[in-house]
């Protein structure tokens, strides 16, 4: 059982004892330094590339995350991935850092709402959950966005072109995968729906899977064109 000469620091007002064995500060250090250093989300895989071996990377940020979890900055694991935030409560001094570049029309909001939970969607199927047409500019500014990609083609006439989430959609909206989207429960709760919805009514169970589904063909390298012209009339 380890000592009190084992770990490092001292509890006392303004101070956080960091709880890592000697053998392992090194370690610890060399992995808050990545994570403070690195502009994206780090994964398991590429620390454990950086560290010495036999480290145990995963316990060390672990202890990290339990270590920031009072402080200003939080650790948190998003996309799978690990990578420093601001503490929740305290987003609020951010906001006049923050400079919002564009800001997204209601159509690209719930098309994107939509993509996350429908995917691999076409625009044709987008259009018919919205129930009105959903210009190609849209899509474009959410490709833009780096928050949805071109995933295949569904095998249909026409062949259109499916559309789902990114990890810089993760990465933006805090989520580890996007099984964590709000379920009907929370939505209601969030005000985002009627509480007098439908029985039947159901919230999609997401799922980003990067495999194509039985539907969906590869998208060809050099084949794709307008998405106007790549659906069929009345689509």
């Amino acid at each position: 059982m380890a000592s009190e000469d084992d770990f490092f620091g001292e509890e006392g007002e303004g101070q956080v004892t960091v709880r890592a064995p000697r053998d392992d500060l090194s370690g610890l250090r060399m992995i808050e330094a990545l994570l403070f250093a690195s502009s994206d989300p780090l994964s398991l895989e590429e620390l454990t590339l950086r560290v010495p071996d036999e480290t145990d990377v995963l316990g060390l940020l672990e202890e990290l995350q339990r270590t920031y979890a009072p402080r200003g900055v939080n650790l948190v694991r998003v996309a799978g991935k690990w990578c420093f935030r601001t503490a929740e409560d305290l987003s609020y001094l951010m906001h006049r850092n923050v400079e919002e570049q564009r800001k997204l029309s209601r159509a690209a909001l719930e098309t994107l709402a939509i993509i996350a939970y429908h995917q691999p969607v076409t625009r044709a199927e987008i259009e018919e959950i919205r129930g009105v047409s959903t210009s190609k500019g849209t899509l474009d500014v959410l490709l833009e966005t780096t928050w949805i990609r071109m995933r295949g083609r569904r095998r249909t006439p026409g062949r259109p072109v499916t559309y789902g989430t990114t990890e810089q959609f993760l990465i933006h909206f805090g989520l580890e995968s996007v099984k964590d989207l709000p379920g009907l429960e929370e939505l209601k709760g969030a005000g985002l729906l009627d509480s007098a919805v439908p029985a039947s009514f159901m919230v999609p169970t997401p799922n980003d899977d990067n495999d194509l589904s039985e539907d969906e063909d590869p998208l060809e390298e050099g084949s794709l064109f307008d998405d106007d012209a790549e659906e069929p009339a009345g689509a």
